[in-house]
């Protein structure tokens, strides 16, 4: 299969297009590469076909002659979905459902959108199905309900019609050649390296479900040969549901795994509102070729090795390499791109 996937280089997409490519589909790449110099030492993303491009930029010649697009490309979380929310909507939002529009015009049959599990946001104790109401906190949760949305009403039931697909990442985790520590399994590791402590930026009582993006790149190469009808219109939250874990567990999973760390909180820290379990049995249940592999205790061993291999520092660790926030306003200060995220 021909398939167009957008922010090709980024987090997931440096681990998801050689999994692609493996399983013998032809991968070409859509990129802004904001991130194009934050790389692992030694690592490299697979180099394919691309479309260097701004989002907000695609015409419809750029999707033409693909069977499937796998939409990863946005403002990727919810500090840097906070720099300005008009640009997450922008971005987020306006710019994919006119990407998604341009792509069903041009024929490409099924779209993967890389959604999130933090669409359901403030949402307490309970396990979430896939029916369960949204209740987003941040304009990066909202932006993900509003384009799942507007795709809905673009979806096609005839047989060869427009077949959106919604995967519902939980948070993701694990080593990519694109590196983030600004998610929070990466980032509590690389505190516990780098520092000897364990930094907690809330109390540790919410509830988040984890995934590795190994694991997420697998739901997406299921869900790209899973057949039509078991697919077409339909969410999935991506992970496994005894995958959810409170933020101070992880915390004490890392304090085993990195010997003489002590846990500690930043002043003042109280609960996230961000607070959400999963259940993912639906995916386990019609996408029975998707086969999780990893829980948080592998997950953090890997990225110890990673770290410690990459010789990461503190001042690596807390600067803009490999925190996206942090590089976007690198970008700005350096006068490369301006305040609308547009290359200069």
């Amino acid at each position: 299969m021909r398939i167009l996937v957008t922010g090709h280089t980024g987090y997931i997409g440096g681990v998801m297009v050689p999994l692609l490519r493996a399983a013998g589909h032809e991968v070409v790449g859509f990129d802004t590469d904001f991130f194009e110099p934050c790389l692992l030492p030694g690592q490299s993303v697979d180099a394919v076909t691309s479309i260097h491009k701004d989002l907000r930029d695609a015409e419809r010649s750029d999707l033409e002659g693909f069977e499937a697009v796998i939409h990863l490309a946005g403002l990727s979380n919810d500090p840097l979905g906070n720099l300005d929310s008009t640009l997450t909507f922008d971005i987020n939002d306006a710019a994919s459902i006119r990407f998604a529009r341009l792509a069903r015009e041009a024929g490409v049959r099924r779209f993967l959108f890389s959604s999130s599990c933090s669409t359901y946001g403030a949402a307490g104790d309970d396990f979430l199905d896939e029916s369960a109401a949204f209740n987003p906190v941040t304009p990066y949760a909202v932006s993900k309900v509003r384009l799942e949305q507007q795709l809905a009403e673009l979806a096609d039931d005839s047989e060869d019609g427009f077949s959106p697909v919604y995967l519902r990442n939980a948070t993701a985790y694990g080593v990519s050649p694109r590196l983030r520590v600004d998610l929070v399994l990466n980032n509590l590791v690389g505190w516990a390296l780098t520092t000897g402590r364990i930094h907690m930026m809330s109390d540790g009582t919410p509830w988040r479900p984890l995934v590795h993006i190994e694991d997420i790149s697998r739901a997406f190469l299921a869900a790209l040969e899973a057949p039509r009808e078991a697919v077409h219109n339909e969410a999935f939250n991506v992970g496994r549901t005894e995958d959810n874990y409170r933020i101070r567990e992880l915390a004490e999973i890392v304090a085993e795994i990195v010997p003489g760390c002590r846990i500690t909180y930043a002043e003042g820290a109280g609960p996230d509102l961000r607070c959400y379990r999963v259940d993912c049995s639906k995916i386990a249940r019609v996408l029975p070729a998707f086969q999780p592999q990893w829980d948080a205790r592998r997950g953090a061993r890997e990225l110890v090795d990673a770290y410690q291999k990459a010789g990461l520092t503190e001042a690596q660790f807390q600067g803009p390499l490999y925190t996206r926030l942090l590089r976007i306003r690198e970008l700005q200060a350096e006068g490369r791109i301006d305040s609308d995220l547009r290359w200069i």
